[in-house]
């Protein structure tokens, strides 16, 4: 009768493909864990921002963070001759003014339809348009940048800038993974203005 050793310690055949295949899995996630990190950066924590001295129009598309402001000391600046403000959502309240009235700046309210980025997107073309801008600056926050430029780049022929609105902290996550959605189906599902 042949004994037959077993030597501890030598792993099997088996066992090192399964190694090489966890191995290979956690490299897999890990990368892209890597690549899912870097476009979120990219795209919605440090997007593209800012603008020249003076545009045709600034357009403050509705959403959380501090837009009113920003667009309203942007116009009392004279960084445009006209503004523009959605007022897509229930947290403009019931009055009947947006905006004051700005010397010298022409004051334009809307409720988009349907009351979304692309609602304003269509609208702020269409004024576009009709007024013969070539440059508009949104108001918006960082988040919501690369998407709104991307939707309203598909309405407007002329150069847009974004100005980013402060959003507090603890609105960045949610944010975040809602861009990633609404990103995808701007690029995928929506293509249109």
């Amino acid at each position: 009768m042949t004994r037959v050793r077993v030597i501890r310690g030598i792993p099997s055949a088996g066992a090192n493909r399964r190694r090489r295949s966890w191995r290979a899995a956690v490299i897999a996630l890990a990368a892209v864990i890597a690549v899912a990190g870097a476009a979120t950066a990219r795209l919605f924590v440090w997007p593209p921002r800012g603008m020249p001295a003076h545009v045709n129009a600034i357009v403050m598309l509705n959403g959380q963070g501090n837009r009113l402001d920003t667009a309203l000391w942007l116009a009392w600046n004279h960084r445009a001759s006209t503004v523009v403000i959605s007022r897509g959502s229930p947290q403009w309240g019931h009055g009947s003014v947006c905006a004051p009235q700005i010397p010298g700046v022409k004051v334009i309210c809307f409720v988009p339809d349907p009351e979304t980025t692309q609602g304003e997107a269509e609208f702020a073309g269409d004024l576009a348009k009709r007024y013969h801008w070539h440059s508009i600056a949104l108001v918006t926050t960082t988040p919501q940048n690369t998407r709104a430029r991307l939707r309203v780049g598909r309405c407007f022929s002329g150069q847009v800038y974004v100005v980013d609105a402060a959003l507090p902290k603890y609105e960045w996550p949610y944010e975040i993974a809602y861009e990633w959605g609404a990103t995808i189906k701007a690029l995928f599902f929506q293509r249109s203005c």
